[in-house]
Parts: structure tokens; sequence; C-alpha cells
């Protein structure tokens, strides 16, 4: 197994584990979509490797760079910290019509999605 495998399967488990606390710590719960979910768990974990913070996947950036030394973007995000707001809908509240039941997801599922989505 490459260092670099190791390493990706280090930070998805690291952006799962901070997901699942951040639920719980919240009171939001994942997306009633589990893809979703891990679509962006997934997207939060390559941001940290490649820019060394888990910028928000969901939107475009003409700077990256720029965006995650502002850190408005940064995950959780200013709206979500703020008013519990996330864009990407993997932190939901109980109001909105996509709120599932979870506050958990494994690596599996996750991986296992992600490898779905590079088929296509």
């Amino acid at each position: 197994m490459s260092q670099e495998k190791i390493s990706s399967d280090k930070t998805l488990e690291a952006m799962r584990n901070f997901s699942e606390q951040y639920a719980k710590r919240t009171e939001t719960f994942f997306c009633s979509d589990l893809s979703v979910t891990a679509v962006v768990i997934e997207g939060l974990a390559k941001n940290k490797e490649e820019l060394g913070a888990p910028l928000c996947p969901c939107r475009h950036y003409e700077d990256k760079e720029a965006e995650v030394k502002a850190t408005f973007w940064n995950c959780p995000c200013v709206p979500m910290r703020e008013r519990r707001e996330c864009h990407c809908m993997l932190f939901v509240t109980d109001d909105n019509p996509f709120v599932g039941q979870e506050q958990k997801i494994s690596l599996e599922y996750i991986k296992e999605v992600g490898e779905s989505i590079k088929k296509v």
C-alpha cells in the first residue's frame, strides 16, 4: 500500500470523525441520502490534504488558497457556526425536509460511494 493511500485514509477518517462529533454537538443530522454525506466528507478530506484545511467542497472558488486563508468557508463554515446553515447538507437541522436520522457514517461506506462515483 502506498504512503499516499494511507494518508488519504487517515484524512478521510479524521473528517468522518469530525463530522460525526460536530453533528452530535450541534444536534444536527446527516442528509437522509447518506451518499450526499459521503461525497461531502470525501471532498472535505481532499481539500484538507491539498490545501491544508477542510474548505467547503460544494462551492466554486476563483482562488482556493485565498479562501482557505480567509477561513470563512473552512468547515464548519461561518454560516454553519452562526446560523446552523450548511450549504452542503452535511449538517442538517431537524426542520429541513432532507434531514435523516443518522449522526454516524462508516468509513467503508464513504469509500464505497467514492469508488462508485469514480466508475461513472
